[in-house]
């Protein structure tokens, strides 16, 4: 029996020009879209039929699990076991929340690709150029009828840049879609081919030498084509008919009787091989048969060397098609933008209510307009040649972390708003030459009251337009990374600004488009919109929002600020006793939970060396465990007992009275990991709103008992010293200064305010107490060679320490910590002399940091002959040899064991 032979012809499925970049709103995945059925299908089509059974693999599991996971199971309740937490109902809580962990993945998935599909919102939402001269600005408004931009750009009109019908203008999740054409300049004509690229941001022009686009597509023809290979079909018979001629010619026979009989397939091969030439110049192809005897398939069908070379010799006519996108020169010669660079507009909303103006929820860029009263959005495009273009590399993440907090605004001298130039000119090289590795900001988010210490977010895509331009900030992180310096962000994701006119509150009418409604869409106490983290469009948003800081301006971690506040239904004010049902009860809001876990999965498979920092004043159980394991996933978590447990010595305890076990018992609390802890002496808390800064506490106290000037800044300087040396030692893993109490800062932080009658006398920083000897260079230089000890001796990172001294009639601690070991008087009278401390390992001990130098401001009471010590063989304090030391009163020494002697 005579077979027929086959040609096979497998194409991808491309999407045209016009299609590939059609609306997010058409390109987005149904509401209802099966995932797995998908994959199903494509592997039922593309592999099935065409490859052999493969034997089955066990799948590995994905980056993220086994980078945060090496066991690789997932247990909801995993972490429990490791703290020896037994109480059945927080487990049966967190194998609740898990499920709905899952239920909200999947309800994230059949909206978007993945998780990172779902933090990419701001490349599609917001203002974006598209390549196709245009501008495209897309917004989520589900409670609005009508949606336009206004803006100088068009007089600020409502009308004439709208959201319209054959523009996809609003699709049924709510998201607006707006479309605004570039202006065709004075006798320039719009293109015929609707694919014709002007590319306004990329400076393509280089192949472009502006040959007609008609002329272009007659040089491929020519070049790219041999004489006869080229051929367009126009019916769907045409190649039959082209057969049918080939075989029987011009008149070939029109019925079945007039075929008459047709010779066998090896006659019929061999008549057509005889017609076939061998030289170069035929532009058809050679194939020949396999004729072994056996039977085969249409695979077996070979082609001869030199149709193959052939066919490989082809190269696309790319050069023509990079010529054919224009660049922005000729852009600019042809058309003219729809929204310049530099434009302020609005989003225009018509809803039950009436019109609305708002400044657009993922605007970038955000100023105070005084004619209008009321702020506007920036549409923040600079040309090619303006665009920041980064010099530095991300600094390695260190294994112990010396952390620098500021505000950019209070960082000068001078009583003003600081800019993001002066703070990266004056204090980038100070906080390098101060020995930290990474700097954390806060109050970098536009917000519209500056007295709220930029905690009352308005445009959470935006830097403060008080400090400077989004060029500006990315200068002074780039500065930063040169330094060897990280960048962390103090993000407020746990409220919102409650302002109509500049924020999300009402954004579109409705009282629930992004918070809840109602009490629990208000906070408590702060006057703030609580998100309503359960919804997939606000998770998009605040998801978005992190990958932004990470991808625009190259963030090196986050501390996610006031966690209290997100995830309790009464905000974290409330008598928490300990008790594990706090954890648990009906007024933990299990969608906020939900959204942290996402959140850190989401920024470690994006970036694996960010940092997240969790500040929750409750410490909620499971905080920096795996997110696999039932935790929420944090790298780090702030123990803000700590100072809270200093300021109640130094205000209300006489120093006589202090208790070092209270003291060493807050320091090593146990309540999470203390290898994950970060710890401060005093952050901005304790500085701003009317506090005072630990520094003024310390001195003014001391001042009331009428001491000399000299005995005050000695006795000061003494206590601060060792407070930060213990509190720096003794636990965590990561250390936390604000800005100013390196060297001991007096002030306190005050912003403007109508209180205070818009002053700035205290919001800034006095630099010049750093000039000359005094109590403050003093306090630097102690601070700065405490930075330097750590990172030679890698102090954060090692383990934890291992007290084996705590005396409080005496009021000694001593205690281990790698090679090192501290030793603490906080006596403010007694010193002591051969004063014996359990050492483990025999050998000599050298005093490294002493707190009592005369470059410190102390009395400099050790000598040279009492730096370095041999242990004796006489057990203490558990240990198998001590030493024997001095201890001036309210002072701290730190040996290293710099010889070990072998008994």
């Amino acid at each position: 029996m005579a077979s027929a032979s086959f040609t096979l012809l497998t194409t991808p499925f491309l999407l045209s020009p016009k299609d590939r970049y059609l609306s997010p709103l058409l390109l987005k995945p149904p509401k209802t879209l099966n995932r797995n059925k998908l994959k199903s299908d494509c592997r039922c089509n593309f592999s099935a039929q065409n490859q052999p059974p493969k034997q089955k693999q066990k799948q590995k599991p994905p980056p993220q699990q086994k980078r945060r996971n090496p066991e690789g199971d997932v247990d909801p309740v995993g972490f429990l076991s490791k703290y020896g937490i037994n109480d059945r109902a927080f487990a049966q809580f967190l194998r609740e929340r898990h499920k709905a962990y899952k239920d909200r993945k999947l309800e994230i998935f059949s909206r978007f690709i993945d998780l990172q599909g779902a933090a990419e919102g701001y490349e599609i939402m917001g203002l974006h150029r598209h390549r196709q001269h245009r501008v495209d600005y897309m917004e989520w408004g589900p409670g609005a009828r009508y949606c336009s931009l206004v803006g100088d750009f068009n007089g600020w009109s409502p009308t004439e840049n709208s959201a319209r019908e054959g523009y996809f203008g609003y699709d049924d999740f709510g998201y607006w879609f707006i479309i605004l054409q570039d202006k065709l300049r004075d006798g320039q004509e719009a293109d015929k081919h609707y694919f014709q690229e002007y590319n306004y941001v990329d400076d393509y022009d280089k192949g472009d030498s502006g040959v007609d686009a008609e002329e272009l597509f007659k040089q491929i023809d020519k070049e790219y084509w041999e004489p006869g290979e080229k051929w367009v079909r126009k019916s769907r018979l045409e190649l039959v008919a082209k057969l049918y001629e080939q075989m029987f010619g011009p008149n070939g026979p029109q019925t079945e009787e007039e075929l008459g009989e047709i010779p066998d397939a090896e006659t019929r091969y061999k008549e057509w091989k005889e017609t076939q030439k061998n030289d170069s110049e035929n532009d058809q192809s050679r194939f020949a048969v396999i004729d072994d005897g056996k039977e085969h398939d249409i695979f077996d069908v070979i082609d001869d060397p030199i149709s193959k070379e052939k066919f490989r010799a082809k190269k696309p006519p790319i050069p023509y098609w990079i010529e054919m996108r224009k660049g922005r020169k000729a852009w600019l010669k042809k058309y003219m933008p729809a929204i310049s660079h530099g434009s302020k507009y609005r989003v225009y909303f018509n809803t039950p209510d009436g019109a609305l103006e708002r400044v657009p929820a993922w605007a970038t860029y955000v100023l105070p307009d005084a004619d209008r009263e009321q702020s506007c959005a920036v549409h923040w495009e600079p040309p090619p040649e303006d665009v920041y273009k980064w010099r530095n590399k991300k600094p390695k993440v260190s294994k112990s972390l010396r952390i620098y907090e500021c505000h950019i605004g209070i960082s000068g001298s001078e009583q003003k708003i600081s800019s993001f130039n002066d703070f990266a000119s004056n204090v980038l090289p100070h906080i390098k030459n101060a020995g930290y590795n990474a700097i954390q900001i806060f109050g970098l988010v536009e917000h519209r009251d500056y007295s709220s210490v930029g905690y009352k977010v308005t445009n959470f895509f935006a830097v403060s337009s008080r400090y400077g331009t989004p060029e500006d900030f990315k200068h002074l992180v780039d500065e930063a990374h040169g330094m060897g310096l990280l960048v962390f962000l103090d993000i407020v994701h746990s409220y919102a600004a409650a302002d109509e006119l500049v924020g999300l509150s009402l954004f579109d009418g409705s009282n629930d488009c992004y918070f809840h409604s109602g009490k629990r869409g208000n906070h408590k106490y702060w006057g703030t919109r609580m998100f309503k983290y359960g919804d997939p469009d606000v998770l998009q948003f605040l998801l978005s929002n992190l990958k932004w800081w990470v991808h625009e301006y190259q963030i090196d971690g986050f501390q996610f600020h006031s966690l209290s506040s997100m995830m309790y239904t009464h905000n974290g004010y409330a008598a928490f006793t300990g008790s594990m049902e706090e954890y648990y009860n009906q007024y933990v809001d299990r969608d906020a939970l939900i959204y942290l876990i996402l959140a850190n999965e989401m920024l470690h498979e994006l970036h694996p060396d960010i940092i997240t920092i969790a500040e929750d004043m409750t410490v909620y159980p499971g905080l920096c465990e795996l997110t696999t394991q039932g935790g929420l996933g944090f790298d780090y978590w702030v123990n803000a007992s700590v100072s809270q447990m200093w300021l109640w010595l130094l205000q209300s305890v006489p120093e006589l009275d202090w208790s070092m076990n209270k003291i060493v018992s807050v320091l090593t609390s146990n309540h999470q990991r203390n290898d994950r802890m970060l710890v401060y002496v005093e952050n901005h808390n304790q500085s701003i709103s009317g506090a005072m800064s630990f520094a003024e506490v310390v001195i003014g106290k001391l001042r009331e008992q009428r001491l000399e000037s000299a005995d005050v800044a000695f006795r000061g300087s003494s206590i601060l010293k060792m407070i930060k040396l213990i509190t720096f030692s003794l636990c965590g893993r990561a250390y936390l200064n604000f800005v100013g109490n390196e060297f001991g800062h007096p002030n306190k932080v005050e912003f403007p305010m109508p209180s205070n009658n818009n002053s700035f006398a205290y919001a800034n920083r006095r630099w010049d107490l750093l000039m000359g000897k005094g109590l403050h260079s003093n306090l630097f230089n102690f601070d700065k060679d405490m930075m330097k000890l750590d990172e030679d001796e890698q102090i954060l990172s090692k383990g934890s320490a291992k007290v084996h001294h705590v005396n409080d009639s005496n009021m000694i601690i001593s205690y281990l910590r790698g090679p090192l070991l501290f030793v603490f008087n906080f006596h403010p009278e007694a010193s002591f002399e051969g004063y014996i401390i359990g050492v483990e390992e025999a050998g000599e001990y050298q005093v490294v940091l002493n707190t009592d130098e005369i470059s410190y401001g102390g009395h400099g009471m050790l000598k040279i002959d009492q730096c370095l010590h041999r242990t004796s063989n006489k057990r203490s304090d558990g240990c198998r040899n001590s030493l024997e030391v001095t201890l001036p009163c309210r002072s701290a020494q730190v040996y290293k064991l710099t010889r070990i002697l072998r008994v």
